[in-house]
């Protein structure tokens, strides 16, 4: 059987292998961050570590390269912990398990962390590399880009000296990104009473699984299924033609990623009816969404229960899931095909006193992700809940006249024959805070074909790492 160690290039895969076996969670990068500290040691390079656990490693010029402008390249250590419910997988200390299916490389039931492994893989793979022809390089690598670009946002003006960088953290080869939505995150928090079930009715489990879910800005556009609406819309229907009480209902799990799975306890007055509105509801959503979510199921078991939201507040919570936005609110003017400005209902739980919602929205105008946000407050305030909204993180204005841009053009041309594409992304990524860090930094971000980041189906096309990497090294070569 191949082993990824097989693959080229051999120095990439080994670096991944590496990494790939350790715990490195956003928030958790401890043992990662050691990997990376060890690899400047025992390559005799000199790092930075910062407060925030943000490390800089710098390798000299090549020879004759001496008098060229430094160049970051920029990736981050965390990566979106998701597994499918059936995989028995402890991320603080069990190796990803990957294998190879035909071009690709994935894992078996979890998230694999080529977002943004790949782009760390890359960079320590360019320090070690001595026959290369480059200029100065600082490699900066990031802590918590996935739940709230936080290194970034922690990085001291002095701690980078290179005002040229390369973002190692993009998932389509052969695309060259110039620009990215900014966003925020909106926390709803519902107060709700409870009261003993009502005599006569019956509790039941009502879930929603099977969908393929994603990143939040990169796969939005192509209205995959959400677990909570889907449910949400069930709860309204069966609402509507008799009586319920929610006991519990919980759904999604990081801010950034579409939800795959939600489920409700609920209690009902009639069995028969609920299961009637709940198998047809499912079947016409499926209906739906069968072209982007064809294994969607909406599953009914008997549960229990004794306590339950009374009438008011399991009305509010329904109400306000089916009211709230979910998807893609606008596109944008002036680049074909991009998504404008977009929210995902991320997270439901039930706690305490409290139904806590996130929602996580997205814009390449600062004045619309503030509007968006402004309609979630509003939506809530209807509703009776508190809203909390986190800071914003900002986007990154494209600048085509940029002169990294116009090398990595040249040199795509050279070596692949034709012309990359030129695009903005619908996400966040940490070149925004890092061009209002540094001003005057000169970006591009670019990355092999990564797909279905943030969830169990992510995969990396073997082919264009080896591609990749052979771009990168080729853009440093002709640094002016």
């Amino acid at each position: 059987m191949t082993s990824i160690l097989d693959l080229e290039p051999k120095i990439v895969w080994k670096h991944f292998d590496e990494i790939r076996k350790i715990p490195r969670c956003s928030k958790h990068e401890e043992k990662i961050r050691e990997y990376i500290v060890n690899f400047a040691k025992q390559h005799n390079l000199e790092y930075q570590v910062d407060k925030a656990g943000n490390v800089v490693i710098r390798k000299p010029a090549s020879q004759g390269m001496e008098n060229k402008p430094m160049v970051v390249l920029q990736s981050h250590m965390d990566m979106v912990c998701e597994k499918n419910k059936d995989v028995e997988h402890d991320f603080s200390k069990d190796p990803i398990k990957v294998k190879i299916e035909g071009e690709w490389v994935t894992a078996e039931g979890t998230t694999l962390g080529a977002d943004d492994g790949i782009g760390v893989a890359t960079a320590l793979a360019i320090l070690e590399d001595k026959n290369l022809k480059h200029p100065p390089i600082e490699a900066l690598f990031t802590v918590d880009e996935e739940t709230g670009l936080t290194g970034a946002f922690a990085l001291e003006k002095d701690f980078l000296k290179g005002r040229i960088m390369i973002n190692l953290d993009s998932e389509d080869f052969g695309v060259i990104y110039v620009g990215c939505a900014g966003g925020g995150d909106s926390t709803l928090k519902l107060s709700i009473k409870r009261e003993n079930i009502p005599t006569g009715m019956r509790v039941f489990e009502v879930s929603v699984t099977g969908l393929r879910g994603g990143h939040s800005g990169c796969d939005i556009h192509e209205q995959r299924g959400n677990a909570i609406k889907i449910l949400a819309r069930i709860l309204w229907k069966v609402k509507k033609d008799m009586e319920i009480r929610i006991i519990d209902i919980t759904g999604g799990d990081k801010h950034n990623a579409i939800p795959r799975e939600a489920k409700a306890i609920v209690a009902v007055s009639d069995e028969d009816k609920f299961r009637e509105i709940v198998e047809s509801e499912a079947r016409d959503i499926l209906e739906e969404i069968k072209p982007v979510d064809p294994d969607m199921k909406v599953d009914i078991k008997g549960s229990k229960g004794e306590k339950a939201l009374d009438v008011e507040s399991t009305n509010k919570v329904i109400d306000l899931l089916y009211a709230l936005p979910h998807g893609v609110l606008a596109m944008s003017y002036d680049i074909p095909d991009l998504v404008e400005t977009s929210t995902n209902l991320a997270k439901i739980r039930v706690e305490g006193d409290k139904v806590t919602i996130v929602m996580s929205s997205r814009s390449s105008s600062k004045t619309e992700l503030q509007a968006t946000r402004d309609r979630i407050r509003a939506i809530a305030t209807l509703a009776g809940a508190e809203v909390e909204e986190g800071s914003t993180y900002p986007g990154w204005k494209p600048n085509l006249q940029s002169k990294i841009l116009a090398i990595a053009k040249e040199v795509f041309k050279d070596l692949f024959g034709k012309d990359p594409e030129i695009k903005a992304i619908h996400a966040g990524l940490e070149t925004g805070v890092i061009g209002e860090k540094f001003p005057g930094m000169d970006m591009i971000s670019i990355g092999p074909d990564v797909r279905n980041p943030h969830s169990p189906d992510e995969k990396v096309h073997i082919g264009s790492v080896e591609k990749f990497y052979k771009y990168v090294t080729k853009i440093l070569e002709k640094i002016e």
